[in-house]
């Protein structure tokens, strides 16, 4: 029966990449840059590049179904990558990881850049640009990753942040680096989150997938708990779309760390949308990932952060919280609760298989590592 399955899952993907690829060239893209990394359940993967201000999708063939079952772990993933790029550890910059979950083989996009790491402030993407692709399997064997003929396609975003505008707080940096801050996909859409040139500059564009020329932009408003103000310029830091009553919201989260639900059937071409703010989960911290995961039937999301420990809340406590944050929160949290759980120093996550999450960690040793959290283990 198990070769049955396996089977038809090999014929379903197979199939699917047929239908996916008449909409794909074969070639090398124009990557400026490689910052942001999203698969979709077929096996394509997404590529936010902000200095170009496009989104590519690239069919990788990476089509093996994989009935791997346990963790992927590397206990120095800068020191194993700095001897395939040929520089040391202390240079190799990972800016975003993402699993095919069709192979279980895990991707990320690197530089060489952390020398320039001097600010707590800084995230990956100010640093330099992504252009370096690496795959590890699932034995924890790392291999670059070579995009000069593959199938492709690609959207232009309309209207991303100007190139050369200066960072107002972070000296040296230009707002480029935000045209694409998250991206993800759902229904058939890929939505991407940013900054644009538009007077309300934080963003949410939504394009179909296969890409065509009809890509929709969207401004967008929160209720900042911990500053007590509205403000639009600030962009989505990572964000997961998630049904609610079989309707399609998105879970937000911004820099210092409100947490913010938008109603995707009004992200529409042109439209100036108002999140509701549901929670405050601590200030002076940037959200790095989120994950929803399911353990016995039960749906979580998951939260790295870059001064806060692991965070696991329930999406049905989204869902019902009632009403939004208008006023400003005293001691920083308020609205929906969440469980801290250890994990100082994780950075990047993504769903490995049914029993565990991947994720990068900086350890006490400075070393980073690449770990597998049980999802046992995460139950709040």
């Amino acid at each position: 029966m198990k070769s049955i399955i396996y089977l038809l899952l090999v014929f379903t993907v197979t199939i699917s990449n047929a239908l996916n690829n008449p909409y794909m060239k074969k070639g090398k893209p124009d990557l400026k840059s490689m910052g942001v990394l999203k698969f979709n359940a077929e096996g394509v993967l997404f590529v936010g590049d902000s200095y170009g201000g496009s989104v590519y999708a690239i069919d990788l063939a990476d089509d093996q179904v994989s009935a791997n079952t346990e963790g992927v772990t590397i206990g120095d993933l800068e020191g194993q990558i700095a001897g395939i790029l040929g520089t040391n550890a202390e240079n190799v910059l990972i800016h975003d990881m993402a699993v095919n979950p069709i192979s279980q083989n895990i991707y990320l996009s690197v530089s060489r850049g952390r020398a320039e790491w001097t600010s707590r402030w800084h995230l990956p993407n100010d640093l330099a640009p992504a252009q370096i692709l690496l795959k590890v399997d699932t034995q924890g064997e790392i291999t670059e990753v070579k995009l000069d003929e593959v199938s492709y396609s690609k959207i232009s975003l309309p209207k991303p942040v100007a190139e050369g505008t200066e960072h107002r707080w972070k000296k040296g940096v230009t707002t480029r680096v935000d045209a694409i801050t998250s991206i993800q996909f759902h229904n058939n859409n890929i939505y991407i989150a940013g900054l644009s040139n538009e007077e309300f500059a934080a963003s949410m564009w939504v394009a179909p997938y296969p890409f065509k020329d009809d890509v929709s932009i969207s401004t967008l408003e929160i209720f900042h708990g911990a500053h007590g103000k509205y403000e639009t310029s600030s962009p989505i830091r990572t964000f997961l779309p998630y049904n609610f009553d079989n309707k399609a919201h998105i879970i937000a989260a911004y820099l210092c760390t409100p947490l913010v639900t938008f109603e995707a059937e009004k992200l529409k071409n042109g439209q100036h949308v108002k999140g509701r703010t549901v929670a405050e989960f601590g200030s002076g911290n940037y959200p790095l990932d989120m994950v929803p995961y399911t353990n016995n039937g039960k749906t979580y999301v998951l939260m790295s952060n870059s001064q806060l420990p692991l965070l696991v809340f329930d999406p049905e406590d989204v869902k019902n919280y009632d009403g939004a944050i208008t006023e400003e929160v005293k001691g920083y949290l308020g609205g929906v609760k969440y469980t801290p759980r250890s994990g100082s120093g994780v950075q990047q996550l993504d769903n490995l298989n049914d029993k565990f999450i991947v994720a990068t960690q900086r350890m006490p040793s400075g070393k980073l590592a690449l770990v597998s959290l049980s999802k046992e283990w995460l139950i709040p």
